[in-house]
């Protein structure tokens, strides 16, 4: 552990890794090569679908069954493969964080939590604007530069804007799904040099 994750001034993730043979150590490399270093989601129509500033009723709350409602008792759902890809993240390493520009910052935070998403992400930045912005400060608080970030975003115009800091964008169509992630890291390791 370094000075600074002691100290909580570096977040864990950054200096954790994997104790292995020589071997290893170098196939390790290999594929951790053309993996992302951060992955990021956009919310709105890309891990659920709807924009939670406009198409349901904040707050929300989980009744005893589980399910998640809005303030007029409306089912509010994730896309369904969006665990299992948030899972598949988590399972090689990657961080992840989140980009929205949605309005409704407190109800898009809740639906996190309801959800148990909030476990997944080491930042969220989740406020009006650009996202360029957001992803500036990405890069400042995490220290992973543009070009070793990817981003899942349904919105073709946020696309284009990251696209010109150098993070591979990914255009989610219908939801996010397994598919589009495993289109997404193929994208990414082509892009460095992969296969």
């Amino acid at each position: 552990m370094t000075a600074k994750a002691a100290a909580g001034i570096e977040p864990l993730w950054l200096w954790r890794k994997p104790r292995l043979c020589g071997l290893c150590t170098q196939l390790a490399a290999l594929v951790m090569a053309q993996l992302p270093r951060l992955a990021v989601f956009d919310l709105d129509y890309t891990l659920w679908p709807f924009w939670v500033d406009t198409h349901v009723d904040p707050p929300f709350h989980k009744s005893s069954d589980g399910i998640i409602r809005d303030r007029q008792g409306q089912t509010i759902r994730l896309y369904p493969e969006v665990p299992e890809v948030l899972d598949q993240f988590q399972g090689l390493g990657v961080p992840i964080a989140a980009a929205s520009r949605t309005g409704e910052i407190e109800g898009a935070n809740q639906l996190l939590e309801l959800f148990d998403l909030v476990r997944y992400f080491v930042q969220r930045e989740i406020y009006p604007g650009s996202k360029v912005t957001h992803f500036e400060r990405l890069r400042q608080k995490t220290g992973v530069p543009f070009s070793q970030m990817i981003f899942f975003d349904d919105e073709k115009r946020n696309i284009v804007d990251v696209s010109k800091l150098g993070v591979t964008c990914i255009h989610v169509q219908n939801g996010m799904s397994l598919q589009t992630l495993n289109q997404g890291l193929e994208t990414f390791a082509k892009a460095h040099g992969g296969p």
